[in-house]
């Protein structure tokens, strides 16, 4: 498949079905990432796949205690629109996914965080190519599952990407026409 179709086809994925995807196309998925670009060639990634439904039920308490608190303090736009949109502290995918994907990046690597991006956007087409859906997820701390998770400090939680065949009815959202985008020469 062409990756315009595979970009355009790909949506936001909250629930899934419980059935669980062989563990070679998550596999098959982190094979594409790990092909991205790195500055230096570094390639600062880490990929931790958690299937442990104890362990995926830890992570949701965390985020969820981070969430809480975020949600305390947030204010304006950001609160409106989260609260148009129904989003809550509560994140099930968390627990409810087959599995999570945690992305870490090695913060000392040239590029980390850019280059770490290119492949969770690898990542996220090749999920997409497999029938298989998602959504970015970051922690407003990763801190707690990164402790939980004996990450090295020099690792910092950039998503966590739970990962399974989707259940979202929920369409994706509009995009912003090319030429509303886009220029030459010249912002």
């Amino acid at each position: 498949m062409r990756v315009l179709e595979l970009a355009r086809r790909r949506k936001t994925v909250r629930q899934f079905l419980p059935e669980k995807p062989p563990k070679e196309d998550i596999l098959k998925a982190i094979k594409a990432a790990k092909e991205a670009p790195s500055g230096m060639n570094a390639q600062p990634w880490k990929f931790v796949v958690i299937d442990d439904e104890w362990l995926k039920g830890r992570i949701r308490e965390l985020c969820e205690a981070e969430e809480e608190k975020f949600y305390s303090k947030t204010k304006g736009d950001l609160m409106a629109w989260l609260n148009a949109k129904g989003f809550k502290p509560e994140k099930p995918f968390l627990s409810e996914a087959p599995y999570l994907i945690l992305v870490f990046g090695h913060t000392k690597a040239p590029y980390w965080l850019h280059s770490t991006w290119i492949a969770v956007g690898y990542l996220l087409l090749a999920l997409e190519e497999l029938g298989l859906g998602t959504v970015t997820y970051t922690p407003p701390n990763p801190r707690p599952v990164e402790e939980l998770l004996k990450a090295p400090p020099e690792y910092k939680l950039q998503t966590i990407l739970p990962v399974g065949y989707p259940a979202d009815p929920k369409p994706k959202y509009e995009r912003k026409k090319l030429e509303d985008v886009v220029s030459f020469n010249g912002f």
